[in-house]
């Protein structure tokens, strides 16, 4: 006999595409998760994944049983919001704009402690750049936002909630190849990997330009890439060297893929965003309000590596 546990721990890893992210998101282990999936398919004698090294797909017998099992999962969804909204309880949905190192390394563990929290308030996560979230938010597609850049119209409100440590890293194997003065690094003599115009890791690198008395044109700019997960993956193969948030490559310097270049760059602040002429419901002080109480509990320093 299947649970409602196993039906939703499958639907969620069928639309994630991952165990681990799933496990989040309901807030159990990832053991538990492959514990319930392993259980659903034994006691049905049916395979509904196919794992190809480390990923994971829907099986055929998965493709044709997921809209049923999505159908019973929103439906229990939808009684117990209706349940909880005549007792009084937060209901409700969020869209939520984000750029992208908070989107991939902070958010996901908050949002899990969220939904366990309040079940009945639905989470879209949007990614984007600082530049992107900030439109979102004026353009009243997103409800609320998070940015690690500066935003700069008058009309959104922002309160700091945590800083972020970046670091300037290069390819192991090609380490002996950075030309250094002293302690010092020679920033126009790199060949750099980027990220787009408007992102807030790009922005790391301009103002550590500024405040040397350098332009971006005098740059090497070897690759323009659209994420961090792109631009690490060009460092560790050689492309250059880049400057991104210690969360983004932790695993690649834990690992010796990667290796960081000293240099003194100060913490940049992460930012939650709010339409100053949003009407505030209550899911949204809900998160808010969750949000900041982890500020008075010293969450401030969370992502300091």
């Amino acid at each position: 006999m299947m649970t409602l546990m196993q039906l939703k721990v499958f639907v969620t890893i069928a639309e994630l595409s991952s165990v681990t992210r799933a496990a989040e998101i309901l807030g159990i282990t990832q053991s538990a998760a492959s514990a319930a999936l392993a259980t659903l398919e034994n006691s049905n004698q049916v395979k509904l994944f196919n794992r190809v090294g480390r990923s994971i797909e829907l099986s055929e017998s998965g493709q044709r049983f997921l809209p049923e099992a999505q159908v019973i999962v929103s439906a229990v969804q939808n009684a117990s919001r209706s349940l909880r909204a005549i007792g009084g309880k937060t209901t409700g949905s969020l869209v939520i704009a984000a750029s992208q190192t908070i989107a991939n390394y902070w958010l996901p563990i908050r949002l899990a402690r969220f939904h366990a929290e309040f079940p009945d308030v639905s989470l879209n996560v949007k990614i984007s750049n600082t530049r992107g979230v900030e439109r979102a938010l004026i353009e009243k597609r997103a409800d609320i936002g998070f940015v690690e850049g500066p935003v700069t119209s008058g009309q959104l409100v922002l309160t700091l909630i945590d800083h972020d440590q970046p670091a300037l890293v290069v390819s192991s194997r090609h380490w002996p190849s950075i030309r250094k003065t002293g302690v010092s690094v020679e920033l126009a003599t790199l060949p750099w990997v980027v990220r787009e115009i408007g992102s807030g890791t790009r922005g790391i690198l301009e103002k550590l330009l500024d405040g040397q008395g350098l332009n971006w044109d005098e740059l090497n700019i070897i690759l323009e890439l659209p994420s961090n997960e792109a631009v690490r993956e060009a460092v560790e193969a050689g492309a250059g060297v880049t400057l991104v948030s210690q969360h983004v490559v932790a695993s690649s310097l834990k690992a010796g893929m990667l290796r960081a270049i000293p240099i003194d760059v100060p913490p940049r602040d992460y930012h939650m965003v709010i339409d100053k002429e949003r009407v505030i419901d209550d899911a949204t002080k809900a998160l808010t309000n969750m949000i900041t109480s982890g500020l008075d509990e010293g969450g401030g320093s969370s992502t300091l590596i």
